[in-house]
């Protein structure tokens, strides 16, 4: 049961967190925004953008702001699936007697940043798969849980291809928000050179703990969905597939392959955390629409067509959210039950 005091404890711990953030990140608030969202839902996240525009830093003041231990994995060819998981090593007690003993790897951590993932090859990166998923790591057929909470927030360079690996669509999915990095104005540029000529370190405080975390998370959940919110919100994921009940025209003009079911998962569990920050107790239609892009931009594979004609995901994403408005809009009006008989419409 969720409380008055439960929902403004949430907004001041958000607020709180946005606040120290603020203090080593100039700017890129909605990125912020998503990224905060994702943690406190339990997604893991892709930053994109092109080097220089603050990803590696938002996520080292992401772990300071958390108070949470924080691991930093570069990403190159030569880097092997144990680098990442740990292996079982060879050690020898006070007697000479030799055992295996296994080395954790640095994804034992609770915030992992995987800088530039698409450059390791196809085999390091589906040692990520299971961490991503299931919060197990499986090394010689040993599975170990890992500490919760557990991130991954990823970046990668939309730019540059040479020596890099796309990710595979299954890892794709398990990220639940791919947010664009962009760059700053001109104001904002500024700022950020005035602030790193007399520090380039973080020195952003912690606002919460994993504890005070996983009781946002609880709290979130406990938040009800209306059924005509949730079912638009299904409405929506299944309207990227060209091929189903809810297809939209514009998918079977654009999209080749459509959202998982994740992405209806990861859909209401980020529109709860967007009306708690909010201070409200419901979902909104305004945050399905918000969130479709970070959590449908990286699900879709488009046609070719899509591709010659230079339409991107979130113009898709926006003329399928047009659509069902539309559609909606003619929709009869629902007879509404009043205690006189049904005598009233919406």
């Amino acid at each position: 049961m969720v409380t008055e005091a439960n929902i403004q404890k949430f907004s001041k711990q958000c607020a709180d967190i946005f606040e120290q953030i603020g203090r080593d990140v100039i700017g890129q608030k909605e990125v912020i925004e998503g990224a905060v969202i994702a943690m406190i839902a339990g997604g893991n996240v892709l930053l994109e953008g092109v080097p220089g525009v603050g990803k590696t830093r938002l996520v080292r003041s992401l772990g300071r702001v958390f108070d949470l231990p924080f691991s930093r994995i570069q990403f190159t060819p030569d880097l092997m699936p144990a680098d990442v998981t740990g292996t079982n090593i060879i050690v020898k007690d006070e007697n000479g007697n030799s055992s295996f003993q296994f080395q954790p790897g640095p994804i034992f951590s609770n915030i992992i940043l995987a800088d530039e993932i698409n450059r390791a090859t196809p085999k390091t990166q589906s040692a990520l798969l299971e961490a991503m998923q299931e919060h197990t790591v499986t090394v010689m057929g040993v599975s170990r849980k890992l500490q919760e909470p557990f991130f991954v927030l990823a970046t990668q360079n939309p730019v540059e291809q040479d020596g890099t690996y796309p990710l595979p669509e299954a890892q794709m999915d398990r990220f639940m928000f791919k947010i664009i990095v962009k760059n700053p104005s001109l104001d904002e540029l500024m700022d950020i050179v005035n602030m790193t000529q007399k520090t380039m370190a973080e020195v952003a405080d912690a606002a919460c703990n994993g504890s005070d975390l996983l009781e946002m998370r609880a709290t979130a959940n406990a938040i009800p969905v209306a059924e005509d919110v949730m079912r638009y919100a299904m409405k929506l994921c299944s309207a990227t597939h060209p091929d189903s009940e809810c297809a939209s025209e514009t998918a079977k003009k654009y999209v080749r392959l459509g959202a998982s079911p994740r992405a209806g998962q990861a859909l209401i569990s980020a529109a709860k955390v967007k009306a708690l920050m909010n201070g409200r107790y419901n979902v909104s239609y305004n945050d399905v629409n918000e969130l479709a892009y970070p959590v449908l931009r990286h699900r879709m594979k488009l046609t070719f067509e899509a591709i010659a004609e230079r339409i991107s995901p979130d113009e898709i994403v926006t003329m399928i959210i047009d659509e069902l408005a539309g559609k909606k809009a003619e929709a009869p009006a629902e007879p509404v039950e009043t205690k006189r008989g049904r005598l009233g419409r919406k």
